[in-house]
């Protein structure tokens, strides 16, 4: 698929998604939430690409909704932006749930959705100067979508604050609040450490470790919670790349998912 407002490039196992419309600070509309999700759906097939790096050209990560795309919203009746609001919540949960591990590079503003997309991922490096803004309510609206995933990444106390009066935060207060992971002026070197990190381990493991860190924390139940890890733990062991990880443990060796130039 050829693409307007995105770039997807897949190079050494990376798969870089990149929201390209610097001109208005990467704001998203309908036309690039689906163009989104059908990139995240190519990732997802491509056996080749084992982590997804997510990137934005310019000074701005996003500025979250398109105006143009907002006032047009304004303009529909409810079941058509039940049906709007709809394709943002997939590509939020399309994206949290993406098999392989996700990585959000962020530099300068990511405001509204922006924070949601930097919440679905797994990890985030954020520039120094970058900030996040929960904005919504400032325009009348509400961060429903991407509500759960923010919350998780912050708490719901420090969503009460965030949320309810729209301020701005930097970097260092994010990744206080858990938001994000990394905060370095060389972002390119810090993603590189991830990466490697990544390709180290096992794709069919770290896949695994993905999903069953969403089990165990939307199983409250403790023991159904000791069921399902007892469950998960012995299907990885018996696994192809389970018994291939403990061999080469066992034989002081490198697994064969760790290429030769790693």
């Amino acid at each position: 698929m050829s693409y307007r407002y995105i770039t997807l490039t897949v190079a050494q196992q990376v798969a870089t998604l990149t929201l390209n419309r610097p001109e208005v600070h990467n704001a998203f509309d309908d036309v690039m939430i689906a163009e989104l999700l059908d990139a995240l759906a190519q990732v997802e097939r491509d056996d080749s690409a084992r982590v997804l790096v997510l990137r934005s050209k310019g000074r701005n990560f996003s500025a979250g909704a398109d105006l143009g795309w907002m006032r047009s919203m304004a303009d529909k009746n409810y079941d058509e932006n039940i049906a709007d609001a709809g394709e943002l919540s997939q590509l939020m949960a399309t994206l949290d749930t993406l098999s392989k591990p996700t990585i959000a590079v962020v530099q300068g503003a990511a405001f509204g959705g922006a924070v949601g997309l930097a919440a679905c991922s797994d990890i985030v490096i954020a520039e120094p100067g970058a900030s996040f803004c929960l904005s919504e309510v400032k325009i009348g609206l509400i961060p429903a979508v991407i509500s759960p995933y923010v919350m998780r990444a912050i708490g719901a106390r420090q969503s009460r604050r965030y949320m309810l009066t729209a301020e701005r935060f930097d970097a260092e207060q994010a990744q206080a609040m858990g938001l994000v992971h990394s905060i370095s002026s060389d972002t390119d070197s810090c993603l590189d450490d991830f990466l490697a990190a990544f390709h180290a381990n096992s794709p069919a493991a770290v896949s695994a470790c993905k999903e069953l860190i969403a089990a165990v924390e939307q199983q409250p139940d403790v023991h159904a919670q000791q069921q399902l890890t007892i469950e998960r733990i012995a299907h990885i062991r018996v696994s192809a790349e389970g018994q291939e990880g403990l061999s080469a443990f066992l034989e002081k060796r490198r697994p064969y998912w760790i290429k030769d130039s790693q």
